[in-house]
């Protein structure tokens, strides 16, 4: 069998059915897919994942400046993991990957993007509907009297020592990151959920897939029936249960990804107009 390609080209129907960015393009170009982001999306725009070697957890150890118990104890303390990670996000742009998503959502295939990053990367590459999990690094808020603080004097923030206080109450403010010993954001999390459940397939991109609740969002798209299409550079505990993997950095797979969403688009519509 032969499929109408790009330009008026023919190929092979089992050539494309084994080729991965193929597979993968047939499945998210059906719509309603959600892509589930991680660390490795933001690797290209100058943001190690935590995790890694040089990252954050490097020279933070998470367990004594990124708790609920360490924040309640030491605010000023755990001000210089935030003044760290505010410096790094506001020198950050978009990559190939963050731009790629939000083409896909503005296609109409993509109806969300669930991310655990905290850096605002996908929104500043066009996306529209995305579900911060992990909260915000950009968005600042009084712990005390819930004030939003403008972006401004959030950006003051980032000089200086200790733990800022806010000007309305004298109470001391933060970045609406969630750190260890808190919840998920309700209303984050039962979005996220909902999506899981609803999705059609889901793009799992750049995450190791072992941090909980998030970790349980692939689980449950595919207990749904949605097939998952794994974008990572290596093997993670989710591999063996994708329905497609591509291998390599999200920089890299996912303009191709789009290329073959899009020409699958094209050839569907000329197909109809023959």
């Amino acid at each position: 069998m032969i499929i109408g390609c790009r330009e008026g080209t023919q190929v092979d129907m089992m050539a494309a059915v084994e080729d991965p960015i193929a597979r993968a393009a047939s499945i998210v170009g059906r719509g309603g897919c959600v892509a589930l982001t991680g660390a490795g999306v933001s690797v290209a725009s100058g943001i190690p994942d935590f995790r890694s070697k040089g990252g954050l957890w490097d020279i933070f150890d998470p367990m004594e400046y990124a708790t609920a118990d360490a924040w309640e104890s030491d605010p000023g303390k755990v001000w210089r993991l935030f003044r760290a990670t505010g410096r790094m996000v506001l020198g950050a742009r978009p990559n190939a990957a963050h731009e790629s998503l939000a083409r896909l959502e503005a296609g109409g295939w993509i109806s969300a993007v669930v991310t655990q990053n905290i850096d605002g990367l996908h929104q500043a590459a066009g996306s529209r509907s995305v579900v911060e999990f992990h909260g915000s690094a950009v968005d600042v808020f009084c712990d005390a009297c819930g004030r939003t603080v403008e972006r401004r004097e959030a950006l003051g923030f980032l000089e200086g020592e200790g733990a800022p206080s806010c000007s309305a109450c004298g109470g001391h403010v933060r970045p609406s990151v969630v750190l260890f010993g808190e919840p998920i954001p309700t209303g984050a999390l039962r979005t996220a959920v909902s999506l899981a459940a609803s999705c059609r397939s889901m793009l799992v991109v750049g995450t190791s897939a072992v941090v909980a609740p998030a970790s349980l969002l692939p689980l449950e798209a595919r207990a749904h029936g949605a097939p998952l299409i794994e974008v990572n550079d290596e093997r993670t505990d989710l591999t063996d249960g994708c329905s497609v993997v591509l291998r390599g950095r999200a920089e890299e797979i996912l303009p191709s990804l789009v290329e073959g969403v899009e020409a699958g688009a094209t050839g569907f519509s000329r197909s109809n107009n023959v």
